[in-house]
């Protein structure tokens, strides 16, 4: 029971360890008088990201954006960092990767930095902490950062709500997301798919193509749904499996004449690869596509 609490209370004091002695300032104030006290600057070249960082997709727009704002107003806030771990005189991000980023876009050499002491574990739950609260976090990310603190952290999913804010049937549904195909989630990620169709998806056991048949179809949750419980309707509604593109029914036709066998290309869905299937006739044929593959 006390190693509950234990974790409780250090999942719900995450951002106010990471925050203390930091505090916001209006967007009117001066560059230089916007930092805090506690901060120094540094040269942005020893100032290094964490390679543990739980967010891999920072937005360009969002990014320039930002970086705009930088070139105008200056770092309103501080990074927050710590002696680097491997490199002597130099720093890590615990938090603001995304002004780090945003810095060097807008050419700054130096910035505002706090140091403070944290352990790797302070860090990373730190990081994913911080960014779950982030707004413009994606549903797939949001659920990643949750399984990672279940996982890294034993934070139950009372424990998450209560500390975050959010409601546990919130925090379940988006666990349940990543129990979907890649592709699938690549498609949440990229904004194409919602997360209330992923959700209607879970189940599926060709979740992968009913989900690029909802993008393409523009279909509601309540079709997709349908769609689960109900595969006919495909064809009752007309919905038919997408079919292959011209260029790859070109490349099929040209690799068939080549090898003078039967080639079928399959493309994985919202994804760079996939298969490629050649048919051949007797062993003959197989010893003459063996002799093709191997340049004889």
């Amino acid at each position: 029971m006390a190693n509950t609490t234990k974790r409780q209370r250090g999942l719900g004091r995450g951002l106010s360890a990471l925050m203390a002695d930091i505090e916001p300032v209006a967007t009117e104030t001066a560059p230089s008088e916007s930092v805090s006290r506690a901060e120094s600057f540094v040269p942005i070249e020893i100032i290094h990201p964490n390679p543990d960082q739980p967010r891999r997709h920072f937005d360009t727009d969002d990014l320039n954006d930002l970086a705009g704002s930088i070139r105008s107003k200056g770092i309103i806030q501080p990074l927050v960092v710590r002696a680097h771990p491997s490199k002597a005189g130099e720093f890590e991000i615990v938090a603001g990767e995304r002004r780090w980023r945003a810095s060097q876009m807008a050419q700054l050499h130096q910035l505002p930095v706090v140091v403070r002491e944290f352990s790797d574990l302070e860090v990373l739950e730190i990081a994913i902490i911080e960014n779950i609260q982030r707004a413009d976090l994606n549903p797939i990310e949001e659920a990643t950062g949750y399984r990672q603190l279940m996982d890294k952290f034993g934070h139950t999913q009372e424990q998450m709500a209560a500390a975050l804010g959010k409601s546990r049937p919130h925090i379940a549904n988006n666990l349940r997301l990543l129990a979907l195909p890649d592709d699938v989630q690549a498609l949440v990620v990229t904004g194409r798919l919602a997360s209330g169709h992923a959700r209607a998806l879970i189940t599926a056991p060709n979740a992968s193509e009913l989900a690029q048949i909802a993008v393409s179809r523009g279909l509601s949750v309540r079709q997709v749904e349908k769609l689960v419980r109900e595969p006919k309707v495909l064809r009752k509604n007309g919905l038919k499996r997408p079919g292959k593109d011209a260029d790859t029914r070109v490349l099929e036709g040209n690799l068939s004449a080549a090898l003078k066998m039967g080639v079928s290309i399959a493309h994985n869905p919202g994804q760079e690869g996939g298969s490629v299937t050649i048919r051949y006739r007797d062993l003959e044929q197989l010893d003459e596509l063996c002799r093709h593959l191997a340049g004889l």
